[in-house]
C-alpha cells in the first residue's frame, strides 16, 4: 500500500527528508501536501512536488488524504503539531529533540499508545551500525556492567546559525546542547539502555542567546547498577567531532568517528571496528525508510517516544540544574510530569 505522506516543515532537513525517500527505489510513498509558515518553502514545495502547500498546518491535515506526517519544525512547535496529528489518527516522524518539556513528551508517550499510531523520533543514531555496534556489545556484557560514562560533541554550530530561529529561545528551546547536543544525550541513554537520575550542570552562552558550551555529570540507572556519567557540548567546535567512552567492569570501550574499539580487562589485544554510515543526507533517508517500513507494518518502530521522553527529561533536567545552581533529581522531574499527564 502506498503510503501518503504530509510534511509539517519544509525547510533545509525537512526538504531532504521528502527528496531523499521519494528518490528512493524502495520507498512506496506519495508526498501529498506541505506546510510551512514561510512563502518561499510552499512555492518551492509546490513547484516540485505538484502538490498543495499551506501555511496553516491543521488546514493541510483536515483537508488532504493522509497516512502518515513529518514534522521538522522549530524544537517549541513540536509538541502542538504532534498533538495535532495524534488526534487525528496520523502516524508521527517527530525530529529531534521530542519536545522541550517533561511533560509534554509524557503526554505524547500516552497519547501514541492510547490512539494506536505510530510516533517515531529522529534519533538516526538507532539506525547507525556503529552506535548499534556499541549498545550490543554494552548489553551483551563484553565489557561487564557499565559503571563510568565520558562523551562530547563539538562542532561550528554557534557561527552557522545566526539569524536563524535556532538561536532565538522562544522558538529553539534552548542552544547546542537540546540541538546537536540532543543527539548525543540520546546516544549515551539508548547505548546504555539507562535513564538520568540526577544532574548537575555548568552551561556559558559566550555571549549569545543560548547555551554554547555545556557540561554534565549526572547519574544514570542502568540495568546492571548506577553508572557515573560526564558529558560535554560545545557549539564552538571546529567542524564535527563525538566521542562516547563507556568503562565497565570487564573493559572499557571508545566509540568515535573511527570506529569501535573494545578493550576487555585481560590487557589483551584491543578488538577494533570501523563502520561506513553513509553521509548525512543517506542516513537521513534511511530514518525516513525506516518509519515508513513500520507506518507499513513490515518493522518495530525503530525510536519510540519512551527514548525521546528520556532525553527530554535529562535535557529540562540539566537547564533546570544551570538555573538553580543545584543538582536536580531527574526521576522526581519525570514522576512529577505523569502525575499531570498520566502515564
Amino acid at each position: 500500500m502506498t503510503t501518503r505522506l504530509a510534511a509539517i516543515g519544509l525547510g533545509d532537513l525537512g526538504r531532504m527528508q521528502l527528496d531523499g525517500v521519494t528518490a528512493h527505489p524502495d520507498a512506496d510513498v506519495t508526498v501529498v501536501a506541505g506546510s510551512d509558515v514561510a512563502a518561499d518553502a510552499r512555492e518551492s514545495f509546490a513547484a516540485e512536488y505538484d502538490a498543495p502547500a499551506y501555511a496553516d498546518y491543521e488546514a493541510m491535515l483536515d483537508a488532504e488524504a493522509v497516512d502518515a506526517v513529518t514534522v521538522v519544525t522549530p524544537h517549541t512547535l513540536h509538541y502542538e503539531q504532534t498533538v495535532a496529528c495524534l488526534e487525528r489518527g496520523l502516524d508521527v516522524l517527530l525530529e529531534k529533540p521530542m519536545v522541550t518539556e517533561t511533560g509534554h513528551a509524557v503526554d505524547l508517550v500516552n497519547r501514541a499508545r492510547e490512539g494506536d499510531s505510530l510516533l517515531q523520533i529522529g534519533y538516526q543514531r538507532h539506525l547507525h551500525p556503529g552506535y548499534r555496534a556499541v549498545r550490543e556489545t554494552v548489553l551483551g556484557g563484553e565489557i561487564g556492567d557499565v559503571h563510568m560514562a565520558a562523551c562530547y560533541l563539538a562542532q561550528d554550530w554557534i557561527a552557522n546559525t545566526q539569524g536563524t530561529w535556532r538561536v532565538d529561545p522562544a522558538l529553539s528551546g534552548g542552544g547546542q546542547l537540546s540541538d546537536s547536543g540532543s543527539h548525543l544525550l540520546d546516544a549515551l541513554l539508548w547505548t546504555t539502555d539507562s535513564r538520568a537520575r540526577e544532574v548537575a550542570a555548568v552551561m556559558d552562552d559566550r555571549d549569545h542567546a543560548v547555551d554554547v558550551n555545556t557540561a554534565l555529570s549526572a547519574t544514570l540507572d542502568g540495568p546492571d547498577g548506577p553508572i557515573t556519567a560526564s558529558v560535554g557540548v560545545s557549539a564552538d567546535g571546529t567542524g564535527f567531532e563525538e566521542s562516547l567512552v563507556l568503562w565497565g567492569t570487564d573493559g572499557h570501550l571508545q566509540f568515535d568517528h573511527g570506529g569501535l574499539t573494545v578493550f576487555d580487562s585481560s590487557g589483551g589485544e584491543p578488538d577494533h571496528r570501523t563502520f561506513d554510515a553513509g553521509s548525512y543526507a543517506e542516513q537521513t533517508t534511511k530514518k525516513v525508510l525506516a518509519f515508513l517500513d513500520a507506518v507499513e507494518g513490515e518493522r518495530d518502530n525503530p525510536v519510540p517516544p519512551e527514548f525521546g521522553l528520556r532525553v527530554t527529561a535529562l535535557t529540562e533536567g540539566a537547564y533546570r540544574a544551570r538555573e538553580s545552581g543545584e543538582t536536580v533529581d531527574v526521576t522526581e522531574l519525570v514522576a512529577s510530569a505523569r502525575e499531570e499527564y498520566g502515564g
